[in-house]
């Protein structure tokens, strides 16, 4: 069993260019997908070892970490905010790498730059942490790359951004594999999955309430409903339900009153007529 299994997931294009020795595969119709479930079973099974457990994924909260990656990469920015301001501090990629097309000016770049970043943050901490091999607990690390698909989008294709920001990755990637090798004593399995867009999974769709439907449409959908109709409807039906009784009350209370006895009109008729 390998000690550590780390999976990148680098979105934006079909291929790498990798050395002619890395076996590759092809993959059809992708599907977006998550190792959630693999780190929890991993984490169940192997807490009394505390396994590392290191996600990456293109959200605001980027990093998440259990098990002993919270001591092994606590210094590591977690939120994308963080992240960006460590491309401003001593010994990042801005300083080290050749740019030359890439701006440090750019939304586009700093995003792309800033995953590069934590490859190379996670690489290094990997070397001060060569224990994490003699743990009998396997190790994995799932990174979802979406800096490069940002560069696609804004620059396309066949644009020198596009060309300089491959050749980074590739670099950074073949780096980040070497030291989780040297770290693991080549008993650990490293996987790029590169997807230029990730394909819609099939779902059984289902018409909700509060669908947008035309009148005399093909379909025959009901018209729109508003967030609010189950609370005026309960307004409607109760206050309803109230003045029904209410009437009902004050009918049978009506039919039964004796006008002699009940009715002050009645009553100080009858006082007057004594007077009289």
């Amino acid at each position: 069993m390998p000690r550590a299994n780390a999976l990148i997931v680098v979105r934006g294009l079909d291929s790498l260019d990798f050395p002619k020795n890395i076996s590759s595969y092809p993959l059809e119709n992708p599907v977006p997908f998550t190792l959630d479930s693999v780190a929890n079973t991993v984490h169940t099974l192997f807490a009394g070892s505390t396994p590392v457990v290191l996600q990456l994924a293109p959200s605001e909260e980027r990093l998440y970490m259990m098990g002993m990656a919270n001591t092994v990469f606590e210094d590591l920015p977690v939120t994308l905010q963080q992240i960006r301001g460590r491309l401003s501090q001593d010994g990042s990629v801005l300083t080290s790498l050749p740019l030359i097309s890439l701006s440090r000016n750019n939304e586009a770049d700093l995003l792309f730059l800033s995953e590069v970043q934590v490859l190379y943050d996670i690489s290094a901490l990997l070397q001060k942490h060569k224990h994490l091999a003699k743990d009998p607990a396997p190790d994995l690390y799932s990174l979802e790359l979406a800096g490069l698909e940002e560069i696609v989008r804004r620059y396309g294709t066949d644009s020198p951004q596009f060309a300089d920001a491959t050749r980074i990755l590739t670099s950074a990637l073949q780096k980040f594999a070497d030291n989780v090798a040297n770290v693991y004593a080549n008993n650990a399995v490293v996987e790029v999955v590169t997807v230029k867009t990730f394909e819609a999974p099939l779902t059984r769709k289902s018409r909700s309430i509060l669908q947008i439907s035309n009148q005399g449409s093909l379909y025959n959908l009901a018209y729109k409903y508003d967030y609010d109709y189950a609370v005026v409807f309960n307004i409607v039906l109760w206050l309803m339900i109230v003045l029904a009784l209410a009437v009902i009350v004050i009918s049978y209370n009506l039919w039964n009153m004796d006008p002699g006895y009940d009715s002050i009109i009645y009553r100080m008729t009858n006082q007057k007529i004594r007077l009289d």
